[in-house]
C-alpha cells in the first residue's frame, strides 16, 4: 500500500486536509491527539519549520508537524511548558509532532516514510515529542523508528513519556 502514499512538504492547499485528519482523530472522536492546533498555528508552523503530509488519493491521509522552541515560544501550549520542564534538549531542538495517520493506515509504515522525510528537511538537530503512556501503538511505532525515551512529566491527571531522537545527515536515506 505504501505505493500509492506520495510523502511531501505540505503547502497551504493541505491545511484543510491536515485539519480534516486532527479533527478525525481528537479524542471526542475516539482518537488520541492529546491537542488540537487551530489553522492560523500550523500556518506560523509551515512558515518556521517543514511539514510533512502523505497523500493518498489526493488527499491527506497523514501528517508529522513539527515547530522550533521560538515559535514555540510565540505561541505557548501548556502542555510542551511540561514536557520542556521534564527534558528542555539541546538550544536548537525542535518539537516534532503532533503526527497523525489515517486510521486504515495504521501499522503500514506511514508515520517511518514521514518521519525519514522529515530527518533529510532537518537533519542534525534534536527533535523532541511526547505521548500519552498509555497509547502503547504510537510508543511502539516510534520506538520503532529509533526514537528513545529520555524522561515524563503529568498534565492534567495524565502520565506522558517525552522521547528524543537526533539524527546524522544520512540518517533518513537509508
Amino acid at each position: 500500500m505504501k505505493a500509492d502514499i506520495k510523502i511531501k512538504i505540505a503547502s497551504g492547499a493541505d491545511m484543510d486536509g491536515i485539519l480534516a485528519l486532527q479533527f478525525e482523530n481528537q479524542p471526542a472522536q475516539g482518537g488520541t491527539l492529546s491537542g488540537e492546533l487551530g489553522r492560523e498555528q500550523i500556518v506560523a508552523m509551515m512558515q518556521d519549520m517543514p511539514q510533512v503530509v502523505a497523500i493518498s488519493e489526493d488527499q491527506v491521509v497523514g501528517y508529522l508537524l513539527s515547530t522550533s522552541k521560538m515559535v514555540y515560544k510565540e505561541h505557548p501550549v501548556p502542555i510542551l511548558d511540561a514536557m520542556f520542564s521534564a527534558y528542555s534538549g539541546a538550544l536548537d531542538s525542535y518539537v516534532y509532532g503532533p503526527i497523525c495517520v489515517n486510521k486504515d493506515l495504521r501499522g503500514k509504515g506511514v508515520a517511518q516514510l514521514m518521519f525519514s522525510e522529515l530527518i533529510k528537511q532537518v537533519p542534525n538537530r534534536e527533535g523532541i515529542l511526547f505521548i500519552r503512556r498509555d497509547n502503547i501503538p504510537s510508543l511502539r511505532a516510534h520506538e520503532k523508528m529509533g526514537i528513545t525515551k529520555v524522561g515524563s512529566f503529568v498534565f492534567r491527571d495524565t502520565v506522558f513519556d517525552v522521547l528524543a531522537y537526533l539524527p546524522v545527515a544520512d540518517e533518513g536515506k537509508k
